[in-house]
């Protein structure tokens, strides 16, 4: 009622001009003869229209934003921004010490890394205290592969979370039925401290012949698992957990685990665009904010450069796919990268062909060493790393206000997410 009287009062006092607070004394552009109507046909000035978001929620002027914040951290705070860290372990402290000592974008838990949900969100708490310690104003990253079936991290089998079917379930369910495990598993992530998953897989497999995917893709049909991506991305982004599309450009059509060695993808690029690549950008489309690059060598592309060590391959992403977001390298442990060289190497390949995440690098210090050499050397331009180290600030601020949107959690919602779970299932 208070707000009506108060745009009363504001009428009462409007000239029949709409001029607020006027007496009739004629202003620039008013004629004393004609009452004080505007005799000046200048149009009126209209605000801009706000700019538009981003695929994936704040706009193009809120990265840029951050890009520029990079700019302003020490070399190597922004060469620590870009990493994920893994440890061992099962001791709070020990991720968090990590994270103190290397100024570490974030940290990633494995399977021996969780002992109980309350040690896991002991581990979450202690690293985004390590965070603040470092005079932060946006979270940490605290991670894990969770896509379920045999890759899930924080399962039933290590506490009381929700065990999930295989993603392969997706590919046949309703988008709603999706949509709605996923949001329910992203719920008991960060109820347990978590904020990113690396998840949905993204890939189309060929079936039996695909050794490393198989029942981690949705469908050997690209328009099936697109919509099952298109759905996951959705709930994850419903419950207020940021998402990863994996592993781009498709791991499911090659014979060779990437864990092991290099695979070759000898398609053309009009090939994987009609197959591969579908699913990637529907998830982009729909809003994803990360996309995982794989150890893939793409011979159309960039003949015997694995795709994540390959500026040719973030070209593609950013400039066909229209991605925007933070382009993240798979696990850098993997066989597949034994080429390259040592973790500072790879560090500084990655970071420079256009990377803006590395995952996992076997040793976090000589990677960060690397980077800050690397910029001082004059081999890796300063503004690329402000560039990966911003996206990671904009998109780790942006996971705030997703979580904001979802509401509020507590350790009571992990389980909560077994019907969800059950409904995915069925199919």
């Amino acid at each position: 009622m208070t707000a009506v009287l108060t745009a009363f009062a504001l009428a009462a006092c409007t000239s029949p001009t709409g001029t607020p607070g006027s007496t009739g004394t004629p202003g620039p552009g008013e004629s004393a003869t004609n009452g004080g109507a505007a005799t000046s046909s200048s149009p009126t000035p209209t605000t801009p229209p706000p700019p538009p978001p981003l695929a994936w929620g704040p706009t193009e002027a809120d990265v840029q934003g951050w890009i520029d914040e990079a700019a302003g951290l020490d070399l190597a705070e922004a060469a620590g921004q870009v990493i994920i860290a893994r440890y061992s372990g099962t001791d709070p402290a020990t991720p968090a010490d990590l994270v103190r000592k290397l100024d570490l974008g974030g940290i990633v838990l494995f399977a021996g890394n969780i002992a109980s949900l309350d040690q896991v969100i002991a581990t979450g708490e202690a690293i985004q205290a390590a965070g603040e310690d470092l005079g932060r104003d946006w979270p940490t990253i605290v991670s894990a592969d969770d896509e379920g079936g045999r890759v899930q991290r924080l399962s039933g089998a290590r506490g009381p979370w929700t065990t999930f079917p295989s993603f392969s379930h997706a590919g046949d369910a309703p988008a709603k039925v999706v949509r709605e495990a996923m949001a329910a598993m992203a719920i008991e992530q960060r109820a347990s401290g978590l904020n990113t998953d690396f998840a949905p897989d993204a890939d189309v497999t060929i079936g039996p012949a695909d050794p490393t995917i198989g029942d981690r893709s949705a469908s050997e049909d690209p328009d099936k698992a697109a919509a099952a991506v298109t759905a996951a991305v959705e709930g994850f982004t419903a419950g207020g957990v940021l998402s990863s599309l994996k592993h781009f450009p498709g791991h499911g059509a090659l014979t060779v685990d990437s864990h092991k060695a290099l695979p070759v993808q000898e398609d053309t690029t009009a090939e994987l665009e009609k197959r591969d690549l579908v699913p990637f950008r529907a998830g982009i489309e729909a809003g994803a904010p990360m996309v995982m690059m794989g150890h893939i060598d793409v011979e159309a592309w960039d003949p015997g450069v694995p795709a994540s060590m390959s500026g040719a391959a973030y070209d593609y992403l950013r400039e066909e796919l229209g991605f925007t977001g933070v382009a993240i390298t798979d696990g850098l442990e993997m066989g597949a990268l034994d080429a390259i060289g040592d973790a500072g190497d790879i560090a500084v390949t990655a970071i420079g062909a256009g990377a803006d995440l590395l995952l996992g690098p076997t040793d976090p210090a000589l990677a960060r060493q690397a980077l800050i050499d690397a910029v001082e050397a004059g081999t890796l331009d300063r503004d690329r790393l402000n560039e990966a180290a911003g996206r990671v600030m904009a998109m780790m601020d942006w996971q705030t206000h997703l979580a904001s949107e979802a509401g509020p959690v507590s350790p009571s919602d992990v389980g909560s997410a077994k019907e969800a779970a059950a409904a995915l299932a069925g199919y």
